[in-house]
C-alpha cells in the first residue's frame, strides 16, 4: 500500500476553504487540464455524507471512469473511498485546519494500493511522483482561485 500526504497553507479563512472544496465542481478547477477530468454524475453538488460520484479522467494515459462515495463527513474533515475505478484501493482524507482567521492549512492524506502484483509495486516510485505533481497542481490551483476572487 502506497501512503501519500501532502499539506499547504493557504492565506484565506477556513469557512471560505471549507465552502470551495466541498462544492463538487472545485476538483474540476484543481485538477492538471491534462487529466481532462470530467464529473459524469454526482448525487449531490455539495459534499455530503453517502455521495456518490462518477469521473472519466486521463489516467496513466488511458482515459478511465472513476466511480467514488463520501464514507465519512463532519466538519472541516471528509472522506473519499473508490468503488469503481483503475486502483485496487483509493482512500483520500481531506482535513482542513484553522491555523488563524486568515490561515487555513489543508492536508490531504491518500492510501493507494495498485493493481497488476509485482509490476504495480515497482510503478509505485512512479506513482508517488505523480501524486505530487498531482497535489502541487491541487496548491497552486487553490491559491490561484482564491487570488481571483480577492480582484
Amino acid at each position: 500500500m502506497i501512503k501519500f500526504i501532502n499539506k499547504f497553507i493557504i492565506n484565506e479563512d477556513i469557512e471560505k476553504v471549507w465552502e470551495f472544496y466541498t462544492d463538487i465542481r472545485h476538483l474540476e478547477i484543481i485538477t492538471p487540464k491534462k487529466l481532462n477530468l470530467k464529473i459524469i454524475n454526482t448525487t449531490n453538488q455539495k459534499i455530503i455524507l453517502g455521495q456518490e460520484t462518477v469521473i472519466s479522467a486521463k489516467i496513466m494515459v488511458i482515459k478511465r471512469t472513476w466511480r467514488s462515495k463520501i464514507t465519512f463527513f463532519q466538519q472541516y474533515q471528509y472522506i473519499d473511498e473508490m468503488l469503481e475505478g483503475p486502483f485496487i484501493k483509493w482512500k483520500h482524507i481531506h482535513k482542513f485546519k484553522r491555523i488563524s482567521n486568515t490561515k487555513t492549512e489543508i492536508i490531504d492524506e491518500v492510501e493507494l494500493v495498485l493493481p497488476y502484483g509485482v509490476f504495480g509495486k515497482v510503478m509505485s516510485i512512479y506513482v508517488i511522483k505523480i501524486l505530487r505533481q498531482l497535489f502541487e497542481h491541487r496548491k497552486d490551483g487553490t491559491i490561484k482561485y482564491f487570488k481571483q476572487m480577492i480582484l
